[in-house]
Formats: structure tokens, sequence, C-alpha cells
């Protein structure tokens, strides 16, 4: 049983920031390349910020059925 799910453009793209977003968090946390102190802030502000926008954009895709 396959479902198809049509969402708007300006939401696709939202989605792809929010995970974009994630995974730069990510990518920072893990590097070496800046300082500590500079790169966890920044790491875990962007990985905070696209995992608190998950919840509204997952609202709105899943949540109009």
């Amino acid at each position: 049983m396959k479902r198809s799910l049509q969402i708007s453009v300006p939401t696709l793209v939202s989605v792809a920031i929010t995970r974009a977003m994630m995974g730069v968090g990510a990518g920072m946390l893990l590097s070496q390349k800046i300082a500590r102190r500079r790169r966890r802030r920044l790491g875990l502000v962007l990985l905070a910020l696209g995992a608190a926008s998950t919840i509204p954009i997952g609202l709105r895709v899943f949540g109009g059925r």
C-alpha cells in the first residue's frame, strides 16, 4: 500500500533547510578546525534550531491529513 504526499515548494524548501541546519550543526560539533568553544556554541545553536523547527514543519506536513 503506497501513499503519496503532496506538499508545496515552500514547505519542501523549509524541510530541506531544517535538515541542512541540523547537519551543519552536527558537523560543527564533530569538526576539529574551529576553536572548541566557538564550535560548540555554534554547533549546538544550529542543531537546536534545526530540531526545534522540525516540529512545526512536521505538523504542517503530516497534520493536514
